[in-house]
């Protein structure tokens, strides 16, 4: 610990190392609480007790909380319509500080993706099992160990009487992994920052932009007709098979990601170009019966450069219209018979600059412990992005790493959870100063 600071830092360090073993059980016990509802549609499940086990670990601590549950969603861009929080609330949190000093987000969600095929696991997702210096269990990555690990850092603070300059500023939401609206709500409730860590497990690197997303969904109309017996033209009212429609679909997808792999206004230097993956196929009724239309679900991802001046992915949105489009309209049936398209939400990319003030002093807050990391960006969207979009300047900062994400046998290095607590503890006391 030779790069710490002061007595006091290797004192906060010392004591978040004598808690391994708590760190290990709370996180446990986040584990064992089933908060993998995704689909709108789905019921709530253990979301409510996870949050309220946090929020009495904060009140302990001297925190004024704030447990929520937002309104519906309906009619927003950015939201899926019918949306429901109920029995799954968001959590804020606030330890005042005591003097002069920058405030600071930790910022986490509490949603996991899907167990399933639960029988494929070693071990019960949902009951941590530590061996071989790795906890296991679904979360255990992404994220819930940095959220325990962020919680330790506090308590840890608190155990020790170290006072903060400034505010420190918690949030624990919901929806991340489906469409962000969880962290949508917390922006709306007013939680704001001077600067802000997501825990996502980032393996101790500093993730400074994250990419965002929509999600087409195309209706290619075909004609039903009996598949076995021989069709007249389809202007003489033949059948028309939208399955053999598909391939004009995909080759302009295919020529538009080629393009936007090479043009000069789709790099980024710590993201990779933007992205359209098709990923979901829906077609036909029966065995012998022409289709009457094919539902084709893609995934598109895109640049914090390619936001609209409204701060949405409008325009990516128009250019993939419009070139796939307009290679459909050459052909007869689908000139006259027009994909149908619909939007299910755009969840928006967002950066910081690498050089920001928090971004550095992480680095050294992860080099001090021995734990060396790159300045770099996460292919995929985290909730940070809400924040910096809102003001607060976050970055991604966590245990684990990005290759264990929603993967079976889930897991984060019990070593990894114990040098993150020590260094947002350290970020703590460096960025909100000590009273």
């Amino acid at each position: 610990m030779a790069g710490l600071q002061s007595a006091l830092e290797e004192r906060v360090v010392e004591e978040v190392r004598s808690r391994r073993d708590e760190l290990v059980d709370l996180v446990g016990e986040l584990v064992a609480l089933d908060t993998t509802a995704r689909d709108v549609d789905d019921p709530p499940r253990d979301e409510e007790r996870l949050q309220r086990l946090l929020q009495a670990r904060l009140e302990a601590i001297g925190a004024e909380t704030d447990l929520w549950e937002p309104e519906p969603t309906v009619g927003d861009r950015f939201l899926p319509d019918g949306l429901s929080f109920r029995g799954r609330p968001q959590l804020a949190a606030r330890l005042r500080g005591h003097g002069a000093g920058r405030s600071l987000l930790l910022l986490g969600h509490i949603d996991a993706v899907s167990a399933e095929p639960v029988d494929r696991w070693t071990s019960d997702p949902f009951k941590a099992d530590v061996h071989d210096g790795k906890l296991y269990g679904r979360g255990a990555c992404d994220m819930k160990g940095g959220l325990g690990a962020m919680l330790v850092a506090l308590e840890t603070l608190h155990r020790l009487g170290v006072r903060t300059g400034g505010d420190l500023v918690w949030c624990s939401v919901t929806d991340e992994e489906s469409s962000g609206a969880g962290g949508v709500a917390a922006v709306a409730r007013g939680v704001k920052a001077d600067g802000g860590i997501c825990a996502e497990p980032t393996g101790f690197d500093t993730w400074v932009a994250c990419r965002g997303s929509l999600t087409p969904i195309i209706t290619i109309e075909g004609r039903p007709g009996h598949a076995e017996m021989t069709q007249p033209h389809w202007r003489e009212g033949g059948a028309v098979n939208a399955i053999e429609k598909l391939p004009l679909v995909l080759e302009a997808i295919g020529r538009l990601r080629h393009e936007w792999r090479s043009r000069p206004d789709c790099r980024h230097p710590h993201l990779d170009p933007g992205d359209i993956v098709p990923t979901v196929l829906r077609a036909g009724e029966w065995s012998v019966t022409y289709p009457s239309e094919a539902v084709l679900t893609c995934e598109v991802t895109y640049l914090p450069t390619q936001v609209d001046a409204e701060g949405t992915g409008k325009q990516v949105e128009r250019e993939i219209y419009q070139t796939v489009t307009a290679a459909a309209a050459r052909d007869p049936w689908l000139a006259e018979h027009p994909l149908k398209w619909f939007w299910d939400g755009d969840v928006v990319p967002a950066e910081i600059p690498a050089d920001h003030p928090l971004v550095g002093l992480i680095a050294r807050a992860a080099t001090d412990l021995g734990r060396e990391g790159a300045v770099t960006g996460f292919e995929s969207w985290h909730d940070g992005a809400t924040f910096i979009r809102a003001g607060t300047p976050t970055v991604c900062f966590g245990p684990g790493d990005r290759g264990a994400l929603h993967r079976l046998d889930e897991f984060t290095p019990v070593d990894d959870l114990v040098d993150h607590a020590a260094a947002v503890a350290l970020v703590v006391m460096r960025w909100c100063g000590v009273a």
